[in-house]
């Protein structure tokens, strides 16, 4: 192949690559953009986020030994213990492998009596609890699955989604099983989640980096760039001086 031929090919593939690459380069660029200028801690909405409260203790309290035999079977494998504050009284809550996946369950910390998963009042009254802003509850919805797609994906179900209205404007997601909130969610990180879908290129679950696609287009990215450097060594006055001498 001549070098003049040898440049057009470069040239070829270098603009209609460009025009396809430039697209998600493009869209890289925004994404980058909205991550650099947006506070994480917004999007995440730890700002309305009410501190946690710590279990009253002062009431007393029986050992997890008066439970854990009884409620368990020995197949069962707990991953943790934990006291904490429900609607202001001290509640275990026992996180356990059963059958294919986490599961919790809730003891009331003052008889170790079983508490049941939440109701929709009291998951709108945690939820409430939890949020600094004094808002209206709008909508409530009882999730039992959540897709791949969903904003509430790979967290505890089933979970309550409670919308608030202005000054929160949230949707405050519930576990009924572990008996706190999950996590919020607003328009803001919406955007972000879209952003970022585009931006790891994985369409699916958001965080894989490793994706095929991902890799393709780093590759004709990178085969891009060296093109264009070599039309520019090729076609350079100072280059072609060069191998004139």
């Amino acid at each position: 192949m001549t070098k003049r031929k040898l440049i057009q090919q470069t040239r070829k593939w270098h603009r209609y690559l460009g025009v396809i690459l430039g697209v998600q380069f493009l869209l890289w660029t925004l994404g980058g953009l909205y991550f650099s200028w947006t506070n994480i801690e917004e999007i995440r909405g730890e700002h309305l986020r009410e501190k946690p409260k710590f279990p009253n203790i002062a009431q007393g309290m029986v050992s997890p030994d008066v439970f854990i035999q009884l409620a368990f079977e020995a197949t069962d494998s707990i991953v943790s213990l934990e006291l904490i504050n429900v609607l202001d009284e001290p509640i275990y809550r026992v996180v356990y492998n059963s059958d294919t996946r986490k599961k919790a369950r809730l003891f009331h910390a003052s008889n170790g009596e079983t508490k049941a998963p939440l109701s929709e009042k009291e998951a709108i009254l945690v939820a409430k609890d939890g949020l600094k802003e004094q808002s209206n509850v709008t909508h409530v919805e009882y999730l039992t699955t959540a897709g791949k797609h969903h904003e509430y994906r790979g967290r505890p179900l089933p979970a309550f989604a409670i919308d608030f209205a202005e000054p929160a404007n949230t949707t405050i997601y519930v576990s009924a099983e572990y008996g706190d909130i999950q996590t919020f969610r607003s328009n803001q990180w919406r955007a972000f989640d879209f952003l970022w879908m585009l931006h790891t290129m994985d369409y699916e679950g958001r965080d894989n980096f490793n994706n095929y696609l991902l890799r393709a287009f780093a590759f004709f990215g990178l085969f891009t760039i060296l093109s264009g450097f070599s039309l520019f060594i090729f076609t350079s006055r100072i280059f072609r001086k060069k191998s004139a001498i």
